[in-house]
């Protein structure tokens, strides 16, 4: 009887493992290299491989929350298409980032908008709360990481003032980098006030997300939109600088920006989606035409949002990157937190140094992620090799992610240049045009190089043995990460 249970336990794993090779070979949207990387973990370890795909594999939501966005997009209201932005960007080497990003969510770019960048993080979360208790009609907030901090208590303070003055308060906070913001009394004392709290992205138990899809796929957007009036976007979470859980690689530093004009409207359907994602009320009054927000510079600074996540059919967002990467001819200047590019990205990175663009990245020295740190530096030999310039910030943790080309246009936003703001995460960025805007972010780029250091291929070099095979080997299953 025991010979025949494990028989039929071991046909049943066969039967899996072969379920499991088969859509690694057979799933789309896949890279040769992520294909590779999970076939030889499915071959080489059977039962780790194939349960840690079945966990990890794919970015896959459940087919009921698939069908919801699905819903949710075709119901709310999309702006018209204006013909004078386009013709006028199809003048300039950008018109295709701004066309690729509007294949993101059918938003295009908007002109007429005026914008603001905040002087450090404190700054930007005093600046929230004045908009906040400036408020009206409506104050929508989604963030990421919510903690229960000097900083997160003024941002939750004033959510309280004006629900309890009628302002209707919506709030959307990512269940896993919020958890103890969730689960605390603050919580509570938000919903006693009026607020209307939710979870963005709930995690269940193991059968469950088996059967549902990902727990990490996570809502990583950090944006705030008052009165259909003013939209704030960058990469800061609701958090003191020393960020106190992990506060060995502090000060965290970020970079947020204030907009006002037609784009805040756009930021608000990225809002509306999340909201109705998770149940909210039907928010899409604040997207029709009677809605809309007037020019409020002219001509203004030409933007465009993009929302990206594991909903859309391709990773949008790696092409958006790569598309201004491309459209690059004098300078290309980035700082992002955590590096893991996917092949088209480095691909573009590379090329761009080599055909003689100035290329300039900025890291973090010190890394809250030693497995993101190292896949990172596995990059760089080849990387200072082609002539990109590789600097690393010493005070604290370099949390801004930017990206400026020829310092005419600009990404900003929540987004990494890493597989999860890729492929898993949910984010929201802004890509614009306007000299003296974009000029603004280059400068706040130059403070970063002020205080960052040149890598070179000595210091590479020096990289003993076995560190470089374990930073190649954490490359080679980047894919898996």
């Amino acid at each position: 009887m025991a010979f025949d249970a494990a028989l039929i336990l071991s046909l049943l794993f066969l039967a899996v493992h072969i379920v499991v090779i088969g859509r690694i070979i057979l799933r789309p949207q896949r890279e040769p290299a992520s294909r590779i990387a999970w076939l030889i973990a499915a071959i080489m370890v059977p039962v780790v491989g194939v349960i840690a795909y079945m966990l990890l594999g794919e970015a896959r939501i459940s087919a009921k929350r698939r069908a919801r966005y699905r819903a949710i997009e075709a119901h709310l209201p999309h702006p018209a298409q204006n013909e004078t932005i386009r013709r006028a960007l199809a003048k300039t080497p950008y018109a295709a980032p701004f066309a690729l990003a509007e294949t993101a969510n059918a938003l295009p770019p908007t002109r007429g908008n005026r914008a603001r960048l905040s002087a450090d993080s404190n700054s930007a979360i005093r600046e929230m709360v004045e908009d906040i208790d400036a408020a009206t009609s409506t104050v929508h907030l989604c963030f990421y990481i919510w903690l229960a901090d000097n900083n997160g208590f003024r941002i939750k303070n004033a959510l309280v003032r004006a629900a309890r003055r009628g302002v209707k308060v919506r709030v959307l906070a990512d269940a896993l980098g919020s958890r103890g913001f969730i689960r605390s009394a603050y919580w509570i004392e938000l919903e006693n006030a009026g607020v209307d709290a939710r979870i963005a992205l709930p995690i269940g138990g193991l059968i469950w997300t088996l059967i549902r899809g990902r727990f990490d796929l996570r809502n990583h957007r950090k944006q705030l939109i008052i009165d259909n009036r003013i939209a704030w976007c960058g990469s800061q979470n609701l958090a003191d600088p020393e960020f106190r859980v992990k506060s060995r690689y502090a000060p965290w530093v970020d970079l947020m920006t204030r907009w006002e004009g037609p784009v805040v409207q756009d930021c608000q359907f990225i809002f509306a989606a999340d909201w109705e994602s998770e149940h909210g009320d039907d928010i899409s009054a604040l997207l029709c035409e009677d809605a809309e927000q007037p020019a409020v510079a002219k001509p203004g600074i030409v933007a465009q949002v993009v929302g990206t996540g594991p909903n859309l059919p391709y990773p949008a967002m790696t092409a958006c990157f790569t598309s201004l990467i491309h459209s690059a001819r004098r300078e290309l200047v980035i700082t992002t937190p955590y590096f893991v590019p996917d092949e088209q990205l480095i691909c573009a990175l590379l090329d761009a140094a080599r055909r003689g663009v100035s290329t300039v990245m900025i890291l973090p020295q010190r890394n809250d992620s030693r497995i993101v740190a190292n896949a990172s530096r596995s990059y760089y030999d080849e990387m200072i090799g082609a002539g990109v310039q590789l600097y690393e910030y010493r005070p604290g943790l370099l949390h801004a992610k930017t990206m400026v080309v020829d310092g005419a246009v600009a990404l900003i936003g929540s987004a990494n240049l890493d597989r999860r703001s890729f492929e898993l995460n949910f984010e929201n960025n802004i890509l614009f045009a306007d000299a003296g805007f974009v000029a603004e972010i280059r400068a706040r780029q130059d403070e970063y190089l002020a205080d960052s250091e040149r890598v070179t291929a000595e210091d590479v070099a020096r990289d003993g043995m076995l560190r470089r095979l374990w930073q190649n080997l954490l490359a080679t299953l980047s894919p898996l990460l």
